[in-house]
């Protein structure tokens, strides 16, 4: 673990007038988001920055959180999710990835819940309390934060073109798995392809996620360290000594009228395959939950959950929080799931690293946020890019294999699960 400004912290919640956008709140060139439906939290800055790498990155930021929250003085009247102290993460898919996993606490986090919103100021324990925070927006704002100055102008606009691995490389790739399938070492992997370009260093990186809350406000959009997107599944959430999970397995497009949409979610829900896919990952999860929660439930049965551009088959999972896991904890205990990753767990890994021609860095990694209870929300990074430094953009997707998968159609469903990207970056 590595870290900056790694001193005790004071956290100060603040209730304020009702805030109806986040966005325009947010640095253009390094935004902190987590938001769905509206509310969510942003934050701007960076008060303390927690860096994590190798098999270990998941328990050693819950160790390092846990002492962060020892050694910080909160004060927060509002006490809803996500106000008080909180963390901005994401984690890399890989122990052997040379990605990053971080833990970002901003010095300002603008929230809003319920018809609730507040400002949360974070500070070194001893730095003037009067001081100025930095804030970068779109216009003075009403919190009485300082507004900073950016060169950020672009739109963020650019064409995304094959990067490591091009469509015929995917359906050998999808081929080979199909083989060690049949030869009954593998159950299910899931395998992704990649999409590549570059943004202006001035690019203004609300212009996408503006796109993708307004295209799919049910889904989780967040930002976070570069990593950016629309998830429609949820990884866990822990509240109020409960614990909750969406699981999506099972993929089909939607349909160009009503009668052939409503034909397209019957096929899903009919489909041996897509049960097939989607009942080893609900029985990740619930092995996984298994043991840190009571009361475990799970939906009756896999339904079509529908998203603008595709459907997807899920199951909702809920329980009651049975030890002293924090969300991070149970983050170790999930990842990576059949979901995103296939079963058996180990060998669908190997599998991975061998047909797939490239770091996937945080794609299907956990992302969110984590409070000073323990309590927070996580998606898998689904629907997302990964914008680096000197402007290089690359979005990933990818689909399960299962025995029955054809190439063909496990490529298509890729290019259904990039739209969500492509539509937000377009020129």
């Amino acid at each position: 673990m590595t870290a900056t400004q790694v001193r005790a912290l004071v956290v100060e919640t603040t209730p304020v007038d009702d805030l109806d956008r986040l966005l325009p709140l947010l640095d253009p060139a390094d935004p902190l988001l987590w938001m769905r439906g509206g509310d969510g939290i942003a934050g701007v800055g960076t008060a303390l920055r927690l860096e994590f790498e190798g098999p270990g990155r998941m328990t050693d930021a819950a160790a390092a959180w846990r002492q962060v929250v020892a050694d910080a003085t909160v004060v927060d009247p509002v006490r809803l999710p996500g106000s008080g102290l909180v963390a901005f993460g994401a984690f890399a898919f890989s122990a052997s990835s040379s990605a990053t996993s971080v833990l970002t606490v901003p010095e300002v986090v603008v929230g809003r819940r319920a018809g609730a919103s507040w400002v949360t100021r974070v500070r070194p324990i001893g730095s003037d309390a009067d001081g100025e925070s930095r804030f970068v927006g779109d216009a003075a704002s009403p919190l009485g934060l300082r507004r900073g100055a950016t060169a950020a102008a672009d739109e963020g606009r650019t064409t995304l073109s094959p990067g490591a691995m091009g469509e015929d490389a995917y359906r050998a790739a999808v081929r080979e798995a199909l083989s060690r399938i049949a030869s009954d070492s593998l159950s299910k992997v899931v395998l992704a392809r990649d999409l590549v370009g570059a943004l202006p260093l001035s690019a203004d990186l609300r212009r996408p996620l503006r796109e993708l809350a307004a295209a799919y406000p049910d889904c989780w959009t967040f930002a976070v360290d570069g990593l950016l997107g629309a998830s429609p599944e949820t990884l866990v959430r822990v509240a109020g000594g409960r614990v909750s999970a969406r699981v999506l397995a099972g993929t089909a497009g939607r349909g160009v009228d009503a009668a052939t949409d409503r034909a397209a979610a019957a096929e899903l829900v009919a489909s041996d395959k897509n049960q097939d896919e989607h009942a080893f990952a609900l029985q990740s999860v619930l092995v996984s939950l298994g043991p840190h929660a009571a009361d475990l439930q799970a939906s009756d049965r896999p339904f079509p959950l529908e998203l603008p551009n595709l459907w997807h088959l899920a199951s909702d999972v809920s329980g009651t929080l049975g030890d002293a896991s924090s969300s991070l904890d149970l983050l170790d205990a999930l990842h990576p799931t059949a979901a995103v990753a296939g079963s058996p767990t180990a060998t669908a890994i190997r599998a991975i690293a061998d047909l797939e021609p490239f770091d996937r860095g945080r794609f299907a990694g956990p992302v969110g946020w984590v409070g000073a209870g323990g309590e927070g929300e996580w998606a898998v990074a689904l629907r997302c890019a990964q914008v680096s430094e000197g402007g290089r953009i690359t979005a990933y997707a990818g689909a399960g294999i299962v025995a029955g998968s054809d190439p063909d159609a496990e490529l298509a469903e890729t290019g259904i699960k990039f739209r969500p990207i492509l539509d937000a970056f377009s020129l």
